[in-house]
């Protein structure tokens, strides 16, 4: 034990006790279908089948992993887009019963010898895109369903009523039972599961058990997030991670599954059988002293967790304020990492799966709540993470209790922060305006700061209040995009602009208007506006580091590539560059993390017994990244046209935000367009505008252009065949898709690059067809 920690049977959160009749619960229980299975050990980071659920045909099966699959789709996100495209057709959509929704994990996910490794990865398609949505998340039950037997556990169909899904690792069997009386509710719910499943009733059994819950906000939004729980045997609490994103607990909750409940045997920090564990120990002892070293010096994750974040985005003018029309704020160090550091509760060691030295996972034990119908009770609250507590700085809330208070219910209903805020933040502008109203609002006063009415907003839907505004704004700002156009109420472009949702997927929390780079990093994601992919602010915005086209386009190429390659294993990405050696400056690709690049090398030889090199850890990712590409193109969501960002990512929509960086944007005409100040002084601030938007709608095209030709696709942005057979994906089936789609674009003339070349310009390509040569 450290020094300053309190001893675990002396603390207390002081949550509001509950008391489960947890015999009636069970007891009202009704097997639908089981199944046994063998029990067998993983392998080199593999249990070498997956499990299969069908809701509707109530039927259960095995599997087998092969070499082949391992080969190409390596573990984790791509095994589930392997899974996705034997199981769904181009017309399934998020509510059709053949949608799959799969769970997987990845070969070097569970082992404990290095710090974060315990990701779950979860896919299915998205209600808000209509495309594959794939979401990591913490917690233990990634590790716990390997250990159970499986690499990946994929569910098709819907129950008539609702379920929980019971893997017994224990036992080795599967069952499918109706449960009609537990809570929806993921504080709840979670608790009187992980109590109900576990062997004893004892702390160490209740750590053996680990659980998957949404919540009703989910059944009634298209923002559902899945929340994945482990038990802090320091707190006697069942906590909760999230995959957030693009809808996954609405489909789940659509699919009438209340909860995955995963129980294993045995947890220790060999059930993977590493080819070779000597090797994991010493590149994770050298990883666990840097961050003990060297953490509190560069982000101090370990204190505060990704919060630290606030007060260097709102210095950099990146931290989205009033639907991201600023970057920063008089009121932000209201919420700096600081105030909620006085919030946690700090002497316990946090963190979501064993032996992960960062521990950024903070809470907020004993907090009361404020409103709804928790009132009153205390409970602990995971959290507030960045993108949290940034999509409450983009509604105007700068108070951390109504912070928490937003975090916990979105938390416990099942529902996205980050998407429910950046949603909110563009009603509060659009009611600004007078286009929405409290009329228009189903009786809601939506201004900017009103934390009482983001509750209440959040409490009506998880009643499944049947309002029009409602039922229209719990879809999404697409929907609603949609719906004021169609009302007339608004101007049409207006809306547009400052709707911050691509492909229909709402932005996470920074504002890009400044850096071309990561608005790619935005637009030209596969999933939607995800930060996951590649986060190119500093790199492009504040260091300067990528200035030409094909610069951001090798770092729109490899970074998405590198951080996919998180996702294959099982990884969370913050040990690779939220801590970085003290030498790492000095090396020749700082921004790589080289150094943390060959652990990670060494860490997968070690678990898989396989001899890679850092070229090939890439090419792993590019095979899984081309082959999303693809289904999206299948899918009809995969072109340029779906590329597409709203304005207000790019530059200023409205007068006051370009007068909010007058000089930045005068001195911007001078030096990229070449006027001198006597014409920019002439100008009124609407002809200023007008050229900027023009420049940098351009300047976003010609970006898609080298993106597009960096990453083997064509000027439409679709993955030629002749591409994926360099990657070794031979799948006939896909590469005849492919060819089709191509030959339809070429049809249309859709097969010219976006971007106006002038003079001494030249787009990444003058050969028609280039693709063909390689």
């Amino acid at each position: 034990m450290l020094q300053g920690q309190i001893p675990i049977d002396e603390y207390k959160t002081g949550n509001t006790k509950h008391t489960w009749n947890l015999k009636k619960l069970r007891f009202a229980h009704r097997v639908l279908f089981d199944y046994n299975y063998k029990k067998q050990e993983v392998q080199k980071g593999y249990a070498n089948r997956t499990l299969y659920i069908d809701l509707s045909k109530k039927e259960i099966k095995e599997k087998k992993v092969t070499e082949e699959m391992k080969n190409k789709f390596t573990g984790g996100r791509g095994f589930g887009l392997k899974l996705l495209w034997d199981s769904i057709t181009s017309e399934t959509r998020w509510d059709s019963v053949e949608n799959n929704l799969v769970i997987t994990t990845g070969p070097l996910c569970g082992i404990t010898q290095y710090p974060g490794t315990g990701k779950s990865l979860c896919l299915t398609v998205s209600p808000a895109t209509n495309i594959i949505c794939d979401c990591n998340v913490g917690g233990f039950v990634g590790p716990y369903l390997k250990f159970a037997g499986f690499d990946a556990l994929e569910i098709q169909g819907k129950a008539k009523d609702d379920v929980i899904i019971f893997i017994d690792g224990e036992n080795g069997k599967i069952t499918v039972e109706i449960a009609p009386l537990e809570e929806t509710n993921t504080h709840l719910l979670t608790e009187q599961l992980t109590y109900m499943y576990a062997s004893e009733d004892n702390d160490r059994s209740r750590q053996k058990v680990a659980v998957v819950t949404s919540g009703k906000g989910a059944e009634h939004s298209w923002w559902g997030c899945l929340n994945f729980s482990f038990y802090d045997i320091r707190r006697k609490v069942a906590r909760v991670k999230q995959a957030g994103r693009g809808g996954l607990g609405t489909v789940f909750r659509d699919k009438r599954i209340k909860a995955i409940v995963v129980k294993v045997e045995k947890v220790h920090g060999l059930l993977n059988n590493p080819a070779d564990p000597e090797t994991l120990v010493k590149v994770g002892t050298k990883l666990h002293r840097e961050i003990r070293d060297l953490d509190k010096y560069q982000c101090n994750m370990r204190a505060v967790g990704t919060g630290h974040l606030v007060e260097i985005m709102d210095a950099y003018d990146l931290l989205p304020c009033e639907n991201y029309r600023f970057g920063s704020f008089p009121k932000a160090p209201k919420i700096y990492s600081t105030k909620f550091y006085e919030l946690f509760t700090k002497i316990i060691p946090d963190g979501c799966w064993f032996g992960c030295t960062m521990a950024c996972s903070k809470t907020v034990d004993g907090y009361m709540v404020k409103t709804g119908p928790y009132k009153g009770q205390k409970v602990t609250v995971d959290g507030p993470e960045y993108e949290t507590i940034a999509a409450c700085s983009n509604m105007s809330i700068w108070d951390p209790l109504w912070i928490l208070e937003y975090n916990f219910y979105c938390d416990t209903y099942g529902i996205d922060t980050i998407s429910t805020g950046t949603a909110l933040a563009f009603y509060m502008e659009m009611y600004e305006y007078g286009i929405l109203n409290k009329n228009r609002c189903d009786g809601l006063e939506l201004c900017f700061g009103n934390a009482e009415a983001v509750l209440e907003f959040i409490h009506k839907i998880a009643r499944g209040e049947k309002g029009e505004f409602i039922n229209v704004a719990s879809k999404g700002i697409r929907r609603v995009k949609d719906w004021l156009i169609e009302k007339g109420w608004g101007d049409e472009k207006l809306i547009e602009d400052t709707g911050m949702e691509s492909k229909g997927l709402e932005y996470s929390e920074y504002v890009t208007k400044e850096s071309l780079a990561m608005q790619g990093g935005y637009g030209l994601t596969l999933k939607g506006p995800q930060h996951d992919e590649a986060w190119l602010i500093f790199m492009d915005m504040v260091n300067n580091a990528i200035p030409t086209f094909e610069d951001k386009a090798e770092a729109l190429h490899y970074f998405p590539m590198w951080r996919t390659w998180f996702g294959l294993n099982g990884l969370c990405k913050l040990p690779w560059n939220d801590i970085e050696p003290a030498n790492n400056a000095e090396t020749d690709e700082p921004t790589k993390v080289p150094e943390h690049v060959q652990n990670y090398v060494e860490l997968f030889n070690a678990v898989t017994g396989k001899k890679v090199d850092k070229k090939e850890l890439i090419l792993q990712s590019e095979r899984c990244y081309n082959w999303q590409r693809a289904m999206n193109v299948w899918m009809g969501r995969g072109r340029r046209k779906d590329d597409w960002i709203p304005y207000r990512s790019m530059g200023p929509v409205t007068e006051m935000e370009y007068i909010s960086r007058k000089d930045r944007y005068d001195k911007q005409l001078i030096e990229k367009q070449g006027f001198n100040k006597e014409q920019i002084d002439k100008m009124s601030v609407k002809e200023k505008m007008k050229i900027l938007y023009d420049y940098r709608q351009d300047q976003y095209q010609k970006l898609a252009d080298a993106v597009y030709y960096r990453r083997g696709w064509t000027p439409n942005g679709v993955p030629t065949p002749q591409k994926m057979r360099q990657l070794g994906m031979d799948d006939p089936r896909m590469l005849k898709m492919l060819q089709e789609k191509i030959d339809e674009d070429e049809k249309a003339g859709l097969n010219v690059w976006g971007g106006k070349y002038g003079k001494g310009e030249k787009p990444p390509s003058i050969h028609p067809r280039y693709w063909e040569k390689w």
